[in-house]
Formats: C-alpha cells, structure tokens, sequence
C-alpha cells in the first residue's frame, strides 16, 4: 500500500501550485499531468501495488509544460497479502462470471465510505484509512432510510472480514431500510459516486447486521449500476451469528456516465416489521487500464521518454527520498506498537461462502 501526501506552498520564489508532474510506481502510472493547483486541504492518493521485490520504486517526472514536481510525504505499508483477494464478481448484466488476478492489477482507492456513521480518522484504523461519512453520496430520502448505531461487540471470525479489511466504527454503523407499518417499501436506498470514464472499478461492499433482534429476519438484494448483483443476501446463512462483518468484491466496467451507482433494498422474501436492506461501508477503487495506468491512455514508457533524465533535478528525489524514510520510521514505529497487542492476519473470502440458494445467490441480470 502506498500513499503519497501533497499540499502546495510558496517558498524561496517556488510555487508549488504551479508544478505538473507524473508519478509512476512500480511501473505502473499512478498520476499524469497531476497538479494540486491552488488547492488550500491537503491532497492523498492511495494505492494497492504488488510487489515482486523487497522494495518499491517511485519515480517523479515532470511534465512537458513543468519543470519540476514534488511531494511531501510518502507512506509504504506492508498490507496483509489477503487484504485485496484475488478473486471478485464480474457485474456485467448477462451472466455470471468471476474475476480473477485482483491481486495483480493497479488499484486506486477513490471512494472509502462508513455509511451511517461519522468521519473515520487514521487513529482509529488498523492500516490508518480515511473513512468519510455517506451523506453526500445517498440520493434517496432521509425519511426512507435511518441511520444506526451499535454499542455491543463486532464478532470478527476466522475466514471472515478482519478489523484489517474494516474497523469496528465501519461495522458498528450502518443505514438501514425499515418498514414500520407491517408492508414491504417497495424502494432501494441508492448511493451514487463520481469516478474516471474509460476503467474497470472494484467496488467492496461491507455488511454487518446490527439492526436484527435474532437471526434469520433480513434478506435484501444488492444492485451495482442499477444491475443486481447478489439476490436474497441472508447474512446470517452466511456468518451464522448477528453482528458478524462480512464483505462481498464486485467488478464492473464504468457507463460512461461519469457515476457509480450502488444501492440495496427489499426482495420478495424480505419480512413484515422487519428490515429492508442494511449496508456499513463502501470502497470503490480504479483498476489499471490496458495500457498499466491509473492517469489515462499512456504507459510508463511514455511518460520516462517524455524527459530526458540528465534534466531532472535533485530536487524531487531528495524531498522524495526524504519524506520517505521518514515516513517508514513510522510505520516502523507504528509494526513495534503493534507487536505489543498482535493481530494475526485472517484469510479473507475470495468468494461468497456457503451459500443455501434458498437463502441467498449470487445473480447477474438485466437492469433493475
């Protein structure tokens, strides 16, 4: 995992608002012609890499109207190897398929959501993620869904989401879908979120159910850009026990449209007085083109053609090289903490366990 800070200033005469650069890591074209402009927050992108190696290389290069690039901090962390498992479902509307090699492709997290619940801090994640709160994204009515919050204790199990995959605050919150007055809503609570044309996106679902008085009382199905993607998701056929998280990988190719759709909501077999749908977090991250970038339609040797090295300064990969080993003296610090409260690595799902087809399948259909 890496992730690399930016956020622009003036000093001796150099204005960093100015520069435009690109990034490469391992290969891969993680930023082209990127420029934080005169953005006033700081800048974090992120990014799931795989390495073949023991070390990891960024490269900087300015862009033909740059003349020099920047960052201001670099984190490498060495993520739990089943953090992104290698297999997802292929959501294409006509059949179902599998979607095997995640693990080797280029990943950019650009969404990260606790659904229902508040911003997420660094400090309260095992891997230091960013977890914003849903309200922005949800484009149903607030009367139709309801937020909720669960006081007891998350029971992770073995072969399931770890707090690694999602933290306790993810899976402690949620939105819920309720019916009240003994009828089924016939309504989904529908997010939508702003991504790049033109790529292949991973979207992880995360659930939890916190809102069930004992087992077996919610079904609901799951749609991804109006397709539905898993029919009759029972999470107690699955986790065999309330509050227990789980997370399904899903990966569909962009509409054109700009937006990335996911919603949930009743099915036929969901329960009077009881809850429609639930949902507790949401990550969405871009998947390398064809040509191995993250940054549009140029490849790596492209980009290291485009200027020639004698030209680069030693600005860049001093700063770089700088922040970077600084970076990894807290991670360093952080691995030291840690093994004073070990957390082993679960082996996360690479598929939907177990499921009865009376209870719950995963479906590929038409357009709901």
């Amino acid at each position: 995992m890496v992730r690399l800070h930016f956020h622009a200033f003036v000093s001796c005469n150099l204005d960093l608002s100015d520069a435009q650069f690109h990034v490469l890591v391992n290969g891969y074209v993680a930023l082209s012609n990127f420029s934080v402009g005169k953005v006033r927050d700081f800048v974090v992108k992120e990014y799931f890499i795989w390495a073949d190696s023991d070390k990891i290389v960024i490269n900087f290069v300015p862009a033909k109207k740059g003349k020099y690039g920047f960052v201001n901090a670099i984190e490498v962390i060495s993520a739990p190897k089943d953090l992104i498992a290698d297999v997802g479902f292929l959501v294409n509307g006509n059949k179902d398929e599998k979607f095997v090699g995640l693990t080797k492709q280029a990943l950019e997290t650009v969404h990260r959501i606790n659904v229902g619940g508040p911003k997420v801090t660094p400090f309260n994640d095992t891997v230091w993620r960013t977890w914003i709160p849903d309200y922005e994204f949800l484009k149903s009515s607030n009367d139709l869904s309801k937020r909720m919050y669960f006081g007891g204790r998350i029971h992770y199990q073995i072969g399931g989401a770890s707090r690694e995959v999602g933290p306790d605050f993810v899976y402690k919150t949620a939105r819920v879908i309720t019916n009240t007055n003994g009828s089924v809503l016939n309504a989904n609570m529908t997010w939508e979120f702003p991504v790049d044309e033109g790529y292949k996106y991973l979207v992880r679902m995360h659930f939890c159910d916190i809102a069930s008085i004992s087992l077996g009382l919610i079904h609901f199905n799951v749609y991804v850009n109006g397709y539905l993607a898993y029919e009759d998701l029972d999470l107690s056929s699955i986790t065999y026990t309330l509050a227990s998280p789980f997370y399904v990988d899903f990966v569909v190719d962009d509409d054109s449209s700009g937006v990335l759709r996911v919603s949930v909501g009743p099915t036929n077999k969901t329960m009077a007085y009881g809850v429609d749908g639930i949902l507790n977090g949401v990550e969405i991250m871009k998947m390398n083109n064809s040509m191995g970038s993250l940054g549009g339609k140029i490849c790596a040797g492209m980009v290291l053609k485009s200027w020639p090295r004698g030209n680069i300064g030693v600005l860049v990969p001093f700063v770089a090289g700088l922040c970077l080993l600084l970076s990894l003296a807290l991670v360093m610090h952080r691995r030291t903490v840690g093994m004073r409260n070990p957390v082993s690595w679960s082996k996360l799902p690479t598929e939907v366990p177990g499921v009865d087809l009376n209870h719950g399948n995963l479906h590929f259909s038409g357009k709901a």
